[in-house]
């Protein structure tokens, strides 16, 4: 019972979330599980759980912008700029 009152009440917050804060969150679980398991100390999830929740964020913030695509200039620059048509 107490899990699902856990559960409950991190879905309801999880509500008022940006798209970006709900990649970032559910990225950082994820890789603190897989680099816990991977590794089996608390070092891995800790470091698992940091390159999950970035990578996360970034999914997210594509997710907020429809529409708009991540590209690198030929110098490794990133940029934003409208995606190709049917894409």
């Amino acid at each position: 019972m107490k899990k699902a009152l856990a559960l409950l009440f991190l879905s309801v917050l999880a509500v008022g979330c940006t798209q970006t804060e709900r990649g970032a969150a559910v990225g950082a679980g994820a890789g603190a599980v897989i680099g816990g398991l991977a590794t089996g100390d608390v070092r891995g999830a800790a470091v698992g759980a940091a390159i999950g929740g970035v990578s996360g964020a970034l999914i997210g913030s594509v997710a907020e912008q429809p529409g708009q695509c991540y590209y690198r200039d030929r110098y490794g620059r990133r940029y934003i700029d409208d995606c190709p048509r049917g894409y």
